[in-house]
């Protein structure tokens, strides 16, 4: 079996595939240590909880958009599972037969995404991931990432404002059915989500035109699935996109 871990600034997520789909995921948060002895338990843990045995895994892959955590988790891997992880980053691109676009800055889970959306399709390609960031990349149909958009992502936007300001509450995102706020917590949600929506459909728009050909819309991150209007935008929706990418990278 393969895990595959994507290390995000809010979570890790955890992937296992046994070749043929993803038995389970978990997630850990990215704040909850420094020392990798506390992930081991927790993923030992939840492994247990799962009944899934340490020695089912012969194959791990990590991206890592977290510098304090690559080592840490690496250390975690090794320990844990007795394996050398594959560490996706500019001295491996060359695997990908792709045109990774400044790879010593572009975050290793675009790259993922990029894969995933080259490797399936084969055709221009706009990567909507719903994540700490809301980021927008773009990956042509010959496998070179042509370029990312970045914007603060949801739960970013409402802890910024709730964070600065003395008297507005934090509040849950759910889409709200009107743009029209009628107490303070409808009124924070109508203004960040439904500007979201706008934001996203006119970012599309002008990605489009831009590339001008035949584009496929993709959408992923743990949030993707809450911008229910901007469903019919969207030729695939899949949270697990990232992992799929890594188990593609892992294989060639």
């Amino acid at each position: 079996m393969l895990l595959a871990i994507d290390i995000g600034n809010t979570d890790i997520v955890f992937g296992v595939n046994d070749d043929q789909q993803w038995i389970q995921q978990f997630r850990i948060s990215s704040s909850f240590s420094q020392r990798s002895q506390d992930y081991e338990a927790q993923l030992r843990l939840l492994f247990l909880e799962n009944s899934l045995k340490l020695s089912d895994i012969h194959h791990i892959i990590i991206s890592c958009v977290v510098p304090d955590l690559r080592a840490v988790i690496k250390d975690m891997s090794i320990t844990m599972f007795g394996i050398q992880p594959i560490m996706v980053g500019p001295e491996m691109y060359d695997k990908l037969n792709m045109e990774i676009l400044s790879p010593y800055e572009i975050g290793t889970d675009l790259v993922c995404n990029a894969t995933y959306a080259y490797y399936t399709y084969h055709q221009t390609c706009l990567i909507v991931d719903f994540g700490t960031a809301l980021t927008f990349t773009v990956v042509s149909g010959e496998g070179k990432i042509l370029g990312v958009s970045i914007a603060p992502g949801l739960k970013t936007a409402v802890k910024s404002l709730f964070s600065n300001t003395a008297q507005l509450p934090e509040v849950p995102l759910s889409m709200p059915e009107s743009a029209i706020g009628k107490n303070t917590v409808h009124a924070i949600q109508a203004g960040i989500l439904w500007g979201y929506v706008g934001m996203v459909k006119e970012m599309i728009h002008q990605i489009k035109l831009e590339v001008g050909k035949e584009c496929k819309v993709l959408a992923t991150g743990g949030l993707s699935s809450i911008l229910t209007p901007l469903r019919s935008e969207f030729d695939e929706v899949d949270k697990t996109l990232t992992l799929k990418g890594l188990k593609i990278i892992a294989s060639l």
